[in-house]
């Protein structure tokens, strides 16, 4: 009687084929993995330039108001006589 086992008798080639298979499934994991974190890169980007955008508004919109209360602030004080118009 033989003691061979089941894996003795099978084909030395089944091997290379799981190899390549379980190879295979890394690959499709490592680009599926890859792809994700793409997307979630991709949409972080968006929503800090979204964010940057907003703020640079809000600034510009700050520098326009504070120019304006300038302006209302030296009016109030020519109307008051404290300072004299600009020519």
């Amino acid at each position: 009687m033989n003691d061979y086992s089941a894996k003795d008798l099978s084909d030395p080639e089944d091997g290379d084929i799981r190899d390549d298979i379980a190879e295979h499934i890394d690959k499709r994991a490592f680009e599926d993995m890859n792809n994700q974190i793409q997307i979630v890169l991709q949409d972080m980007k968006d929503k800090f330039q979204t964010m940057s955008d907003q703020i640079l508004l809000r600034i510009d919109d700050m520098g326009a108001r504070i120019d304006d209360l300038e302006k209302n602030i030296s009016d109030l004080m020519i109307h008051a006589g404290l300072e004299t118009p600009d020519k």
